[in-house]
């Protein structure tokens, strides 16, 4: 039982001495890749063959935050912005790292938001670097810088939103006018066809009473209605019995009166004539002829 019991712990101490050997390699092997990528990288400025030697570090040591932050910063210099701020996240967030590493990878976090215009975010990525490294001074100028920019960036941008408001305002405004400008000429052209419509309404009447006045003058013949229209009344008197013959109005002769009255004073006018050439006649002298 007991050379059972010995078999089994040797057999465990071996596969814990195998493991870390193998864990030992793998970090060895990461550390190779990533000094490669580095030399590569400042000696043939070869991006993309640094970034394959920074990613087999990387697949070889996952929990080595070396390789994840050097490529973060290969990123950062060739200004693939976002992919340097998922690599330094990563680099933050490895267990193993030390406040150190920690303080520099939201460092350059923050750089990165900086170059983005990302203020907001900038200022959070200081913030944390310096709760890893509150003594550094740059650190906490970039955050001071930050704040800064981003309180010019929403004054900016409210002041782009009133402008823009102002923009919608005024726009608004151009249109009602422009409606009331356009209702406005159709009432004034409505109301130019009304009276031009009434100017020949009122020219048609006119026109329309001339001729009317016209055909009251003149008949069919050319010769005055009124005329006619007395002498109808005339001849129409004369058909009629006396009985039915226009009555005399009160205090106005009758035509046959008039007449007898005219033949009376002719007559007694011929009388008084008579007389005076008789008296004429008796009181003349006779005349001789004279003989020589």
């Amino acid at each position: 039982m007991r050379h059972y019991l010995i078999l089994i712990l040797c057999f465990q101490f071996g596969i814990l001495f195998s493991q870390e050997e193998t864990l030992e390699e793998a970090a060895n092997d990461a550390k190779r890749f990533v000094a490669t990528g580095n030399d590569v990288l400042v000696k043939e400025g070869n991006f993309p063959k640094a970034e394959g030697e920074y990613r087999k570090a990387i697949a070889k040591n996952p929990v080595d935050p070396t390789a994840k932050y050097n490529l973060a910063n290969a990123y950062y210099n060739s200004e693939k912005y976002d992919e340097a701020t998922i690599r330094y996240t990563e680099a933050s967030k490895v267990t193993t790292a030390s406040k150190a590493e920690k303080h520099k990878a939201f460092h350059n976090q923050g750089n990165t938001y900086m170059e983005q215009k990302k203020y907001k975010e900038a200022v959070e990525a200081y913030k944390n670097a310096l709760r890893n490294n509150p003594k550094d001074d740059e650190t906490r100028y970039n955050l001071a810088l930050a704040k800064k920019m981003l309180e010019q960036q929403e004054q900016q941008n409210d002041q782009d939103q009133d402008n823009k408001d102002q923009n919608k305002d005024n726009k608004d405004q151009n249109e009602d006018n422009k409606d009331k400008k356009e209702g406005d000429d159709k009432e004034d052209k409505k109301g130019e066809d009304g009276e031009n419509k009434e100017d020949q309404k009122d020219k048609g009447d006119k026109d329309e009473d001339q001729k009317n006045e016209g055909d009251k003058e003149k008949d069919e013949d050319g010769k005055p209605k009124d005329d006619q229209k007395d002498k109808g009344e005339e001849e129409k008197d004369k058909g009629k019995p006396e009985n039915q013959k226009p009555q005399q109005v009160q205090g106005q002769l009758s035509p046959q009166q008039v007449k007898s009255l005219l033949e009376a004073m002719n007559n007694e006018e011929k009388k008084v004539q008579d007389k005076m050439n008789a008296k004429k006649v008796k009181g003349a002298k006779t005349r001789t002829e004279k003989d020589w």
